[in-house]
């Protein structure tokens, strides 16, 4: 691996990170295959992204990562229940506005929405390292992670952002090119929030 969590996050190692030798890119497409299984397909590609985190802080190389998928399953399922977890409240909070037509509960379920979004790294990174559940399951403690995050959080937030947009490209490929691309993104996302929490918190046992 000449990219891993040991590297500067530039866009340029974050970008290249998940296509940056034959295998990487052979796992990206296994993922985007995996795609067209509806709900299963993406909890294993959060797995996947999981398990190579969770490599890397091993001092191991990211690749393969599709070797254990009962691991993978069980991984990726936690960790979209963080995610629910996290998105529920302002989820509840924009049905109940939506149908009372309510402007001011409308704006406090999209800032509670927005939280949940940034808070989400927040855990995530520190999930891989051990698959321990109770890293997820505390906004306090995710929160309090994203504010030492600093400069470097937000310049993941940047990359990841440019990331999404250059996925959309994938379009042009007669649409099944997207599958390949939105899982690109979503590597590249992981990639860049597991190097900022991975180097602010000193989780990686030989990086």
């Amino acid at each position: 691996m000449e990219i891993d969590l040991n590297s500067e996050l530039t866009f340029r190692n974050s970008f290249l990170f998940p296509v940056q030798n034959v295998l990487a890119r052979k796992e990206v497409l296994l993922g985007a295959a995996l795609v067209l299984v509806p709900v299963l397909g993406w909890v294993l590609n959060m797995g996947h992204r999981i398990e190579m985190v969770h490599k890397m802080h091993r001092g191991q190389p990211a690749w393969p990562s599709w070797n254990n998928y009962g691991r993978l399953l069980k991984s990726g399922t936690i960790a979209f229940l963080g995610m629910i977890y996290y998105y529920l409240p302002g989820a509840i909070l924009a049905v109940i506005s939506f149908h009372g037509r309510l402007p001011w509960l409308r704006a406090l379920a999209v800032g509670l929405l927005f939280l949940a979004t940034i808070a989400i790294p927040g855990y995530m990174t520190h999930y891989c390292r051990k698959y321990d559940a109770r890293e997820i399951f505390d906004p306090a403690r995710a929160f309090g992670r994203v504010l030492k995050g600093g400069r470097l959080y937000w310049k993941a937030w940047a990359i990841a952002i440019s990331a999404l947009a250059l996925s959309f490209l994938g379009l042009l490929g007669l649409g099944i090119g997207f599958l390949a691309t939105s899982v690109w993104f979503w590597q590249v996302a992981g990639f860049s929030f597991a190097s900022v929490f991975t180097e602010r918190f000193s989780l990686a046992e030989n990086v």
